[in-house]
């Protein structure tokens, strides 16, 4: 009898691990919050809103109402890491942020923007980062969602005098907020080599930094991307930037408790695949988003998340 109760256990914990991190955990929304001091001295603090790895379906219809009614946070920026899709579904992705598109924003794509997830073993994550740069033509609508996020009034129906989001992949733009300049620099995704660095010599490290480059005089300097590959940190660290900000690793995805992230799904240290860090003289911003591919349906001991920064004048 004895020996039934232990198996039976040792069947019911993995059982009850698998219910909880597919059925449970993905549905437990989380707002993680982070006050970074690093605006110049008497400056008005300044909140960011940082959404990552939406990756929406067509039937989730509980992460679009939870993501919808973000504008509750107030935040002065929103800054979007990509990854927003799931499907083919952008008029769904431009309504769910259509509130939030009133706020002034910058976005990076993800792989996700442009390739629709495709049917893989998920314990291949597990072992090194995915693999989809072998595809070269979007089959989704990247195009309408760049419009949508740039131009929401025309693109979405959103409401008017809706000023629309900063498209940032390996281009610059800059936003005044509360009386602080704020300059932003972004590269495209890693992941799928679709990062710009580019140096005055044609060849990495050779001559000057071209992109990704900051103005000097800004109040505050942001690196935006996807996927924080070390190539692109150090690109934005050497570029002299006070906040890089970046998703993609979903922070792990399935994290073991007490130990943390196996994976971060690129050359990251899978310690450091969310929350805040420095690096060099920058700090660092990674979201463990809100979702995860279709195929790999699950979040364990990693619940959904977005991030709120909390940006505050230095002492």
């Amino acid at each position: 009898m004895k020996k039934r109760a232990l198996l039976a256990g040792a069947l019911a914990a993995p059982a009850a691990a698998g219910i909880w991190g597919a059925v449970i955990e993905p549905h437990l929304f989380a707002i993680r919050r982070h006050t970074l001091p690093i605006l110049p001295a008497g400056a008005e603090p300044i909140r960011i809103l940082h959404v990552a790895d939406l990756h929406l379906a067509p039937w989730q219809k509980h992460r679009a109402a939870w993501v919808k009614a973000l504008t509750r946070l107030e935040p002065d920026v929103v800054v979007n890491t990509g990854d927003n899709l799931s499907a083919d579904i952008v008029p769904s992705v431009l309504d769910v942020f259509s509130g939030l598109l009133d706020t002034p924003g910058v976005f990076v794509l993800g792989s996700n923007d442009f390739f629709s997830p495709q049917a893989k073993n998920p314990a291949k994550y597990l072992r090194s980062p995915s693999q989809v740069k072998h595809r070269v033509n979007p089959d989704l609508d990247v195009k309408a969602l760049v419009r949508g996020f740039e131009e929401p009034t025309a693109a979405s129906g959103s409401a008017a005098g809706s000023q629309g989001w900063h498209f940032l992949d390996n281009t610059e733009a800059a936003l005044t907020i509360k009386g602080t300049r704020i300059h932003f620099s972004g590269l495209g995704d890693a992941h799928i080599d679709r990062d710009r660095i580019r140096w005055s010599g044609g060849e990495p490290g050779e001559g000057e930094l071209e992109h990704p480059r900051f103005d000097p005089e800004a109040g505050l300097r942001i690196g935006v991307t996807h996927a924080p590959y070390s190539r692109t940190l150090e690109a934005f660290a050497s570029a002299g930037a006070d906040l890089i900000m970046a998703g993609h690793t979903h922070g792990g995805q399935i994290r073991v408790p007490f130990w943390g992230a196996p994976v971060t799904n690129c050359d990251l240290d899978r310690t450091r695949a969310r929350g805040v860090f420095p690096y060099r003289q920058s700090l660092v911003a990674i979201s463990a988003g809100l979702g995860f591919s279709p195929y790999s349906p699950v979040r364990f001991a990693c619940r959904p998340e977005v991030s709120v920064l909390e940006l505050v004048a230095q002492a």
